[in-house]
């Protein structure tokens, strides 16, 4: 037996140094951590269980049969992550240069059907070269035997992907299907393309950082979620997103306890949000304010700055924050802004996270390029996407709601369940200056001081439509609430919605606007 143990302890040791000291400095020195040194950073200490450590791959050719790495280029496993169970994947960059084949899929693919079945997270850490070339359509198999399970694992487990190194070709579609993505500056890049191959086939002289870096992807394509500074900060940010989330679609969020008095009473909220509708200020000093402790975890901070998203707690209970942001675009809905809170709101819905809406938004962006590149279809993603939505959602709104963005941000039409406003709300067709444009345009044209009319009918507009109080007349409107008291007031809002039941129509599934 003692023969055996040796020889057990010998392959441990062998598959632990992945494609050898050499390889493994090497990475160091491109300012990484190892495929190992990210799992152990990211499970609590001592409660990873490695599975398929001594796995292989089966090719012959190239001269592949004399070159067998144990693990194959992926560490993968399971473990506890802040006392909850997670499984990982790592990919190896040492071996193969992390290169994706045939039993290297298989790897992925073994935890994340046992993810699937217990009901667990699974993480994804990225960093490959691509598909194994020498294994041909194995590698393109694999990536699709992956691809399948990122999509039936959707709405069941969270799947969290990091990209901590290169993802190019087909290997960026299992990001792209998982709910939040995070990257590394500097160091990660994802296309499908690399710069050479655009080079030669458009001309265009890019750098792989211009290409598809962090950056790129999370201020401009909206591809990424979050922009980390080294693979540690990468690790610490997946560990606070999880602090938020369930283990899965059939479980609540965690509860975590706070000592920030749930009826705290804030003078703060009426000096924030200015009285003149065209003033802008910032919605993440109203969200700090109201939240447990002034902690708000915002996802996808560098795309559609005119829209705010992001995690919270209420009185310990997550909560998923949708807020038009007034000192950006003045908050106009435009094509990214309601994608990335479309998706966001689908996520929250999935995994029972209720959904607060804090609303000033004066409409949707208008352009050319807006309605020629889908202003029509994009939008319509955001309003099905709270429709659809079953979990608890209460809305407030803060200043304005002109147009069809009042009805799109989780109006009391789309089945909203508890909707504020606060006194200085306007809601309306739009905003007084344009109503009374057309509404007396020949009243002004008559006029004798233009100037002097239009005021006054824009005073006499506001005091008797753009206000809060005709909404609440016809029952749209729950509640108008003293700023003061915002903070209790939602928290008993989300109390009282907590075992709210609700379904849709059965149906095989449904055909949102993409």
């Amino acid at each position: 037996m003692e023969a055996q143990i040796k020889k057990l302890h010998e392959l441990n040791e062998k598959a632990e140094l992945g494609g050898g000291v050499a390889r493994l400095e090497k990475q160091h020195l491109a300012g990484k951590l190892t495929a190992r040194e990210r799992i152990e950073k990211l499970l609590d200490t001592a409660t990873f269980v490695e599975i398929d450590k001594y796995v292989v791959h089966r090719e012959n050719g190239f001269g592949m049969d004399k070159n067998k790495i144990l693990g194959d280029g992926v560490v993968t496993g399971y473990g506890q992550i802040n006392g909850r169970t997670a499984f990982v994947f790592a990919q190896d960059f040492t071996v193969f240069g992390g290169a994706l084949a045939e039993m290297f899929a298989q790897k992925i693919c073994k935890v994340m059907d046992m993810a699937a079945r217990v009901g667990a997270p699974v993480i994804g850490l990225n960093d490959s070269g691509g598909a194994r070339i020498q294994e041909g359509v194995k590698s393109l198999a694999g990536y699709a035997d992956i691809f399948l399970r990122n999509s039936l694992c959707s709405g069941l487990i969270p799947q969290i992907s990091a990209i901590m190194g290169p993802c190019a070709g087909g290997a960026v579609y299992s990001p792209a299907l998982t709910d939040f993505v995070f990257m590394v500056k500097d160091t990660s890049y994802m296309f499908i393309t690399g710069p050479e191959v655009v080079k030669t086939v458009t001309h265009e002289d890019v750098t792989k950082e211009e290409l598809g870096g962090a950056m790129a992807h999370n201020a401009k394509s909206g591809a990424a979620h979050f922009a980390t500074e080294n693979d540690l900060d990468c690790i610490v940010s997946i560990k606070e997103l999880l602090s938020y989330l369930p283990q899965n679609n059939m479980e609540e969020p965690p509860f975590v306890a706070t000592t920030d008095d749930a009826n705290r009473v804030e003078d703060g909220f009426e000096k924030i949000v200015p009285v003149n509708p065209n003033t802008p200020y910032d919605m993440k000093d109203i969200i700090k304010l109201l939240v447990d402790d002034a902690i708000f975890f915002e996802v996808q901070e560098h795309h559609a700055k005119n829209i705010i998203i992001g995690f919270c707690r209420l009185n310990g209970k997550t909560i998923g924050i949708v807020a038009n942001q007034p000192a950006i675009l003045a908050g106009a809905l435009d094509i990214d802004a309601s994608v990335k809170a479309a998706r966001f709101v689908r996520f929250c819905d999935c995994f029972n996270i209720p959904i607060l809406t804090l609303v000033d938004v004066p409409g949707f962006l208008p352009g050319v390029s807006q309605e020629h590149d889908g202003i029509i279809r994009h939008g319509a993603k955001l309003l099905y996407a709270y429709c659809e939505a079953t979990v608890p959602k209460v809305t407030l709104i803060t200043r304005k709601a002109y147009g069809g963005a009042y009805d799109v941000m989780s109006s009391k039409h789309l089945r909203g369940d508890l909707n504020y406003a606060y006194p200085i709300a306007e809601i309306a067709v739009m905003g007084p200056d344009g109503a009374v444009n057309i509404l007396n345009r020949k009243e002004l044209s008559e006029a004798a001081d233009p100037v002097e009319a239009k005021a006054k009918l824009v005073n006499e507009y506001r005091e008797n439509f753009a206000n809060p109080y005709r909404a609440a007349e016809l029952g749209y409107i729950d509640e108008v609430i003293e700023p003061s008291l915002t903070r209790p007031k939602l928290i008993r809002a989300f109390e009282l919605m907590a075992n709210k039941r609700m379904s849709n129509p059965p149906k095989k599934h449904s055909n949102l606007p993409l």
